[in-house]
């Protein structure tokens, strides 16, 4: 496989898909729907419980919503087997919460709403900034245990860049499929980091063991051979977890469903990313006098 040597390719692929990212975050900021269809726990707003007491449609639920409170994309989650619905839409006062609970026992007239939270925008703040904080810190470690165990700061560079393009396609999923930026999304970045890396530095573990089989200067052949010996297992183990994601992506309930998607793409970007960006961005990082 020549996989350096079409390193130009690898790279562009991503390049398109990251940049389709950007350019659906500009077109939903123009459209005045935000870059990313944030949640309450990032935005602040309001978060309810709600039993409807018979069988729903949720389509006609949210345009009920929509028509009293004038918000656009309240998030409706069912609750699996039951009646119940959480509902999170921006902050409305006291009068809009009763107006919408009129509108909604009209059309159901044995709804019942539970508990109402009210999430406040310094919460929400001090949420991003976690989300930031814990990708950073994550960020900084692989860097420093990843150059430390191969003795090359370039390894470790190479893979945090690797890292940093999964984040991007996973950022441009959640922009192209609005999915709900939520507390899961800080788990999915950092699952995604971990599992990532974890490829990364299988194939980084071979081209260190490989050193010996080759010339200082055949630093392409000794990275393209070390991804192919290792291919094998990237491929299974990126499949048994798709599998397993894809099944909770299938069966689960729209919670569930939040996080399994861009699970499912994270996965696949890890996976691309490990195998055919990583060792790449090693090889330019490498002094010339190992390319020759």
């Amino acid at each position: 496989m020549k996989i350096v040597e079409n390193r130009k390719k690898f790279f562009a692929l991503s390049l398109i898909v990251i940049f389709i990212g950007f350019v659906t975050m500009i077109y939903n900021v123009q459209a005045g729907r935000g870059a990313f269809q944030y949640d309450v726990e990032f935005t602040g707003g309001t978060s309810f419980d709600l039993d409807l007491g018979e069988t729903y449609d949720t389509e006609a639920l949210r345009d009920i919503i929509t028509e009293v409170t004038g918000q656009n994309s309240p998030q409706i989650q069912q609750v699996l087997g039951t009646t119940e619905v959480t509902v999170k839409m921006q902050s409305i006062d006291g009068t809009m919460r009763e107006a919408l609970m009129q509108a909604i026992t009209a059309a159901y007239p044995q709804a019942v709403m539970g508990e109402i939270n009210d999430v406040s925008a310094t919460v929400s703040r001090e949420m991003q900034a976690a989300a930031i904080k814990a990708t950073l810190i994550a960020a900084a470690a692989m860097l420093i245990y990843i150059s430390l165990r191969f003795r090359d700061v370039r390894a470790g560079s190479s893979a945090i860049l690797a890292l940093m393009h999964d984040v991007l396609v996973v950022l441009a999923a959640y922009a192209i499929f609005r999915i709900p930026v939520n507390n899961t999304f800080i788990v999915v970045l950092l699952t995604i980091l971990g599992y990532s890396i974890n490829a990364t530095i299988v194939i980084f573990d071979r081209v260190r063991e490989n050193k010996e089989l080759f010339e200082p200067n055949q630093a392409a052949e000794k990275i393209n051979k070390s991804i192919s010996q290792t291919l094998a297992r990237s491929i299974n183990t990126s499949l048994t977890t798709l599998f397993a994601v894809g099944a909770i992506y299938v069966l689960g309930v729209p919670a569930l469903q939040e996080f399994a998607l861009p699970m499912m793409i994270g996965v696949i970007a890890g996976a691309y990313s490990s195998v055919f960006l990583s060792g790449s961005i090693w090889y330019l990082l490498l002094p010339k006098s190992e390319k020759v």
